[in-house]
């Protein structure tokens, strides 16, 4: 009888720190959210927007920069002061 050896419990990555780069970007709606698709409704959600001309200054992350490329034709982005 032959005994299968078992490998070593794998472990789990530790979740990564998001880089404390300090850089703050503002996002304005400038589009409505009317007659879009619920993905992108959701994403301005996502992002606290849910009217047109409100902003919010957010961290510049990936994350941040993949949900303004989802509604990017709904929003304006620059940097914050």
């Amino acid at each position: 009888m032959t005994e299968a050896k078992k490998k070593p419990a794998a472990k789990k990555a530790a979740p990564k720190a998001a880089a404390k780069s300090g850089k703050k970007i503002k996002v304005t709606q400038i589009g409505s959210p009317i007659g879009r698709i619920d993905v992108q409704q959701a994403t301005l959600i996502g992002l606290g927007l849910n009217k047109r001309h409100r902003s919010k200054v957010l961290e510049d992350t990936p994350a941040v920069r993949g949900m303004i490329n989802v509604v990017k034709h709904l929003v304006t982005v620059e940097d914050a002061a």
